[in-house]
């Protein structure tokens, strides 16, 4: 994508109010494949961009925000975790914090071969989860925000993070990698799924775990 097409989009973003708006399921530009950041915003306008995602995606709250899921097709995203959850749940999911990062045109790849399943949400996709059996460990390369070049190995719930806001800069939503029989309202998940693990939910939604 051209600095042409982008600087207008990202400007009528950042002059309006915070937090930003979030794309929810059914706008075209959650599925198309992003645009590689090749430098098109310059540095202030790109740390403006970082700083209005990182305040939308607390306010949400959530763990991750990638660029389409504002509006703008670009291999861009921020991702935080403070994990601050039980101590059975921590262990269950692997759960450990993770510092901010933002990822600028990020790849994963898996380490291993084994996955976990657990139920996720997404903030473009209000009010409901479901079951995704992802890798538990993959290796990222990206670039920060100054343009270095980064090379990770995330494991557990930060694994998790990193494939869901990946895959959404492929125009991909996690409903698309996701157990069909696992969907459940927020509120069944908060009254019938709240355990560490989705084995409850399998056995008695009818769906199979790795």
């Amino acid at each position: 994508m051209s600095s042409d097409a982008l600087v207008p989009q990202v400007d009528a973003l950042l002059d309006g109010p915070l937090p930003l708006p979030i794309v929810a399921a059914g706008d075209p530009v959650l599925r198309r494949p992003a645009a590689a950041y090749e430098g098109q915003l310059g540095a202030r306008r790109l740390e403006r961009l970082i700083e209005a995602m990182r305040e939308t995606m607390h306010a949400a709250p959530g763990v991750g925000l990638a660029a389409p899921q504002v509006g703008l097709a670009l291999r861009l995203a921020v991702l935080e975790d403070t994990a601050e959850v039980p101590e059975e749940i921590r262990r269950a999911r692997e759960r450990e914090p993770l510092p901010f990062r933002v990822l600028l045109n990020p790849v994963y790849e898996p380490v291993g071969e084994r996955r976990a399943a657990f139920f996720e949400g997404c903030l473009s996709v209000p009010g409901w989860g479901a079951v995704v059996a992802r890798h538990a460990r993959v290796r990222l390369r990206a670039l920060d925000a100054a343009g270095t070049a980064l090379d990770e190995v995330f494991s557990g719930w930060p694994a998790r993070i990193v494939q869901h806001e990946t895959d959404h800069l492929a125009g991909r939503l996690y409903l698309d990698v996701a157990e069909p029989r696992s969907l459940s309202s927020a509120a069944a998940m908060a009254e019938r799924w709240n355990q560490p693990t989705p084995e409850r939910a399998a056995e008695a939604l009818g769906f199979p775990l790795p």
